[in-house]
């Protein structure tokens, strides 16, 4: 009677252990850490993105009769208008007496009597309107849009120019004429400025700038870019501790612009 034959067994340790010896040689004979596993170099450009609100008159912008009935409104700062479709985000302007409002736009029902432009009582006792007596107002769409932030520091590079290259930089750029420069900032505060808002047209923004001056508020215009776009900036401050920035943002905050935020300057 005949034995099957039985196949040696192999065992697959020895193998493993040589293929982990080959990669490793391998890894030593070949350099570090795969490019694309190894962390960004220190230094490395970033860009840091801030959210700024943007006058947006591409989106709804009017200038027009607008109306309070003098009766108490729920919801707050708010207009509406007929032509209206999704509601917006808006700046209102009261031409009369140069006060402002940032509030909410909603679609007027067009069988309510009156002029096209309604005003709730808050948005009306912001603006200085008298009930049922129709007053022209300015109302521009603002847009929430990702911009750099210029405030955020940018790292030195490390390339090297190229042979040929004047490696000199540039002199600093002269600022524009309605920009007032900024005095030397020794507060201890990492970010002692408030930026107010940000303007499509710069009348606008140094009309803001104004009427922050006027009631004491130290202020200034910037001019910056936003989508390739030329927009200017309006700076309150600088405050020289904490308690003092506190206090300026609750007065600029009583001037309209609740989204106000803490900038480098």
């Amino acid at each position: 009677m005949m034995r099957a034959s039985r196949r040696p067994m192999i065992s697959l340790k020895p193998l493993l252990l040589c293929a982990c010896g080959m990669l490793l040689a391998a890894c030593e004979n070949f350099g570090q850490t795969p490019e694309f596993l190894a962390p960004a170099a220190p230094g490395t450009p970033t860009t840091e993105l801030v959210e700024r609100d943007v006058e947006a008159p591409q989106v709804f912008q009017v200038t027009e009769n607008g109306l309070w009935d003098g009766r108490p409104s729920l919801g707050g700062v708010w207009v509406a208008h007929p032509t209206v479709g999704d509601p917006e985000r808006v700046i209102v302007r009261n031409p009369a007496n140069d006060k402002f409002v940032v509030g909410a736009l909603f679609r007027k029902e067009t069988n309510l009597p009156g002029p096209d432009l309604q005003v709730s009582s808050d948005a009306a006792a912001a603006l200085g309107l008298v009930a049922g007596q129709p007053q022209i107002l300015n109302v521009t769409a603002l847009r929430k849009e990702n911009v750099p932030d210029p405030d955020a520091a940018a790292p030195a590079s490390s390339v090297p120019a190229p042979l040929g290259v004047d490696s000199t930089p540039l002199p600093a750029a002269t600022p524009a004429p309605a920009e007032t420069a900024a005095p030397a900032n020794a507060s201890p505060l990492a970010r002692p400025y408030i930026q107010v808002g940000t303007f499509a047209v710069q009348a606008n923004a140094n009309e803001v700038a104004d009427r922050l001056i006027a009631a004491g508020i130290p202020a200034r215009v910037r001019s910056d870019t936003a989508n390739g776009k030329p927009v200017w900036g309006v700076l309150a401050g600088p405050a020289n501790s904490r308690a003092a920035f506190d206090e300026l943002l609750t007065k600029v905050k009583a001037q309209g612009f609740s989204d106000a935020y803490a900038v480098k300057g």
